[in-house]
């Protein structure tokens, strides 16, 4: 996997734009500076890896812009140690960057596909999930629960209760939730059964889907 030193004054390039956008979490930042999207990038789009926009990744999926996934990150509230779940693993880039900050990182991606694609490029990388598995996002991954984060990178018609009652207190759900649009949505278990919500804005994801393939 080769990198060089001009993918790097690009990706500190996106940096700067990031933090214009808002992005304030310094480890957030280093690990979007640390890690070369083009490795995620479909061959043939891997010069636009340092674009701020979502690119296809085959499947009817896509690599999130990175602002997306700073956001989503960000607003994880994770720390080094924490155990998160990640539900959709697409190309494998939002796992890398939680794994760089630390996390021990479950991710569950229904696309078969894409699956097998992103357990190949894990086997090249220095970043490697706890787990990853083939199956269902909105049942989450009851076997390794609690979780400290849950952060999902599809949008949901609706808030799996399989995922709130995954989460360990204090823990924080970060979902776009809404058919059309979505709505970045933040849920932060309070006690066994209340959850404190918050909402970020409007955004744009590809569907969650029930049932895998």
């Amino acid at each position: 996997m080769l990198d060089n030193s001009k993918n790097q004054g690009l990706r500190n390039q996106l940096v700067e734009l990031l933090k214009t956008k808002g992005i304030k979490d310094l480890n957030v930042l280093k690990a979007i500076s640390d890690i070369p999207r083009q490795w995620f990038m479909e061959s043939g789009l891997d010069g636009f890896a340092y674009e701020d926009k979502a690119y296809p990744i085959g499947e009817e999926q896509t690599i999130s812009q990175p602002y997306t996934v700073a956001y989503q990150t960000e607003l994880l509230k994770i720390k080094k140690g924490d155990k998160v779940l990640e539900i959709g693993t697409g190309s494998g880039y939002q796992t890398c960057v939680l794994i760089e900050l630390g996390c021990k990182v479950f991710s569950v991606e229904r696309q078969r596909v894409l699956f097998k694609k992103s357990n190949l490029l894990f086997r090249k990388l220095k970043w490697k999930p706890k787990k990853l598995v083939f199956g269902d996002g909105y049942k989450g991954l009851k076997e390794n629960a609690p979780y400290a984060g849950i952060i999902v990178t599809a949008g949901a018609s609706s808030v799996p209760h399989d995922l709130l009652d995954q989460l360990c207190l204090g823990g924080h759900l970060v979902i776009p939730v809404g058919k059309e649009e979505q709505i970045m949505t933040r849920y932060t278990r309070v006690s066994k059964s209340k959850f404190n919500k918050e909402t970020f804005g409007s955004f744009r994801f590809v569907p969650l889907l029930k049932n895998k393939n």
